[in-house]
């Protein structure tokens, strides 16, 4: 049987189709099929103004965004695919704190719909810290297909981990 990690917390159903995909070696087809394209969003410049363009449209009274940069130092063994953080930086007589998203660099390569889905992902954490009701609320409201982009995400990364793939 197959170990779904990025699936464990997910209904029996939906993983045994999974595994299902995966016996009958149709998992890529399946992925490709629903998300066959990529984006354009290969500097940390055009994520940048990615972000921006999310914020403004969802976020207009969040906190501003001081840097958002893809990070080659995240991975699936850290357990991170994006990261906010506020960087605490003394300016003269006075501390000020910088807002960062950090954003895997395998999402260089991912369909446009997982980078959207991880920007509202890190985006939400400016208004909500926690992954409250109120968090997941706020992502569906910018991202009304949040939960099956989610879902569909961790597919892809399981996909990623098989043997012989990419």
């Amino acid at each position: 049987m197959t170990e779904l990690r990025y699936l464990q917390a997910y209904p029996p159903h939906l993983q045994e189709q999974v595994r299902q995909l995966i016996a009958s070696d149709r998992l890529g087809a399946y992925l490709q099929r629903r998300y066959p394209d990529r984006h354009d969003v290969q500097s940390d410049k055009a994520l940048y103004g990615y972000a921006q363009a999310l914020r403004q449209q969802y976020l207009r009274s969040a906190p501003g965004l001081d840097k958002v940069l893809f990070d080659n130092r995240l991975d699936l063994t850290h357990r991170a695919l994006g990261l906010n953080t506020a960087v605490s930086r003394v300016q003269g007589g006075k501390l000020k704190a910088k807002k960062e998203i950090r954003i895997a660099s395998l999402f260089k390569e991912a369909a446009p719909e997982f980078l959207r889905m991880i920007v509202v992902h890190e985006l939400a954490h400016l208004r909500e810290r926690d992954h409250s009701k109120a968090f997941y609320q706020l992502c569906q409201h910018m991202e009304p297909a949040y939960h099956q982009l989610e879902f569909d995400l961790r597919v892809y990364l399981t996909y990623r981990e098989l043997p012989g793939t990419l």
